[in-house]
């Protein structure tokens, strides 16, 4: 619900606008003079301002200035009388959105206010088109075998345009796929658009998605754009989809079918050409055999799918989502932390039930408690610093036997760079790090090598 203040030292006035503002659906806050209307500003919160020039206490421009100061994004509107017009029109020099000249009508004040609450969802529409246009992908990391099936995967379905599901655990870096997907597409160029359905009601996700006519329900008192028309010639990522209510899907459907949609409360059919990506952290298939999720719908949406494997599935990326980690966090807090050889060696046998998320957290963590520039196991939670070890490949079989093939690779190559890590490294492709995790798991020292 957004929030008004009315800042008018005469009651009956105060009154009358709060009257007309509730009717409308708005929560009103009241200040009988300038200093609590600075007072009531500096508590935050407010998504209009309107406000008298003369005040006791501190005038209309001292409000304004401390909105300004405080609240730099939210309108303000002056009221004055004839007599002091040239002040109202000072203030809207200093930065306020309009003034309205005493006595005025309901339908000037509900009009003005209107057009404010339109100039400030412009404002926001375009600052997050912004962002979403310049929006740095984030950094996949991993060069195990199963990241590298999802690279090949992200490369061949970047190319055209079928909706993609991705499915996985929480915290395995579904955005993250989804994003580069879209950045490596013809869409590049084009807006990326992210809707988590778990995070919004029914009727607040229908508005976010298809967007609203003005007046199509209480406090609509503009037209809103939803997500399908922001995204239009770029890409739609429907975050944990299987949480949408089945109206909300049948909805979807339409939209997915036709591509077409209608705003809520509205007539006009609206077309637009968006690719939609789509995601979810649950058994999607059991959802449709037991009728919660629709199997239309399901189909619809999974033209091509991608699973991200759990980080306890890929250990050996683990020294590499470290140093990165360790990189972007330390760089932040402008604080250089490195971690003690024993802290890797827990962290790969820890089995990370919320996968790279967790990770993250945990390093971010460290560099905020570190007292020094380094963490030892004494400084992780209990769990890691005593997990049990990650169950390793089998001896037999395929698995074993790239093991071994690895492993001799390995040895050879850094026998031959005369026990150099950093060139063997770089010969086998990989990061230091990486090739330190490799010969603890294989046994290898530089005595054994």
């Amino acid at each position: 619900m957004k929030r008004i203040l009315i800042a008018e030292d005469k009651s009956s006035m105060r009154h009358m606008l709060r009257q007309v503002f509730e009717e409308n659906g708005f929560d009103v806050v009241e200040a009988s003079d300038g200093e609590e209307a600075v007072n009531r500003i500096r508590e935050g919160s407010l998504d209009l301002v309107i406000t008298d020039v003369k005040m006791p206490k501190a005038d209309g421009m001292t409000v304004l200035k401390e909105c300004r100061a405080a609240l730099p994004r939210t309108p303000v509107i002056v009221m004055t009388a004839f007599g002091t017009i040239e002040n109202a029109v000072e203030t809207m020099r200093h930065g306020a959105f309009d003034y309205i000249v005493k006595p005025f009508s309901i339908s000037e004040i509900e009009l003005k206010a209107q057009r404010a609450f339109e100039q400030g969802r412009l404002v926001s529409e375009n600052e997050y088109l912004k962002e979403a246009l310049s929006h740095q992908v984030g950094h996949i990391v991993g060069h195990g075998e199963k990241m590298q099936h999802v690279y090949r995967l992200i490369r061949k379905v970047a190319i055209g345009t079928p909706p993609v599901f991705i499915l996985g655990e929480s915290g395995t870096g579904k955005e993250l796929v989804a994003r580069e997907i879209h950045r490596q597409s013809a869409r590049a160029t084009h807006p990326f658009i992210a809707v988590n359905c778990a995070a919004l009601s029914e009727g607040l996700l229908e508005s976010e998605l298809f967007g609203h006519e003005r007046g199509a329900f209480t406090g609509a008192l503009f037209q809103k754009k939803g997500r399908f028309e922001l995204a239009d010639g770029g890409t739609l990522f429907l975050d944990e989809v299987a949480e949408l209510s089945p109206p909300l899907q049948v909805k979807l459907l339409r939209a997915l079918q036709e591509k077409a949609f209608e705003r809520v409360g509205g007539t006009k059919t609206i077309t637009t050409d968006v690719r939609i990506l789509a995601a979810t952290n649950r058994d999607v298939r059991r959802e449709v055999a037991e009728r919660r999720f629709r199997e239309d719908l399901f189909f619809r949406l999974n033209v091509v799918s991608i699973t991200l494997p759990p980080l306890r599935e890929r250990p050996e990326d683990i020294p590499e989502l470290v140093d990165y980690f360790l990189s972007k966090y330390s760089a932040t807090m402008h604080k250089p932390v490195s971690l003690a050889p024993d802290v890797l060696t827990c962290l790969t046998a820890y089995s990370w039930p919320g996968n790279v998320r967790e990770l993250e957290n945990l390093i971010e963590r460290l560099i905020v408690l570190a007292d020094g520039d380094r963490v030892d196991c004494t400084d992780l939670p209990p769990e890691i610093a005593g997990g049990s070890p990650a169950p390793s490949a089998s001896p037999e079989g395929l698995t074993g036997r790239i093991d071994q093939l690895e492993r001799e690779m390995i040895r050879r190559t850094i026998e031959d760079c005369g026990h150099n890590q950093t060139r063997a490294a770089k010969i086998l492709g990989l990061k230091r790090s990486s090739l330190q995790y490799k010969l603890k798991k294989y046994g290898l020292r530089p005595s054994s090598v």
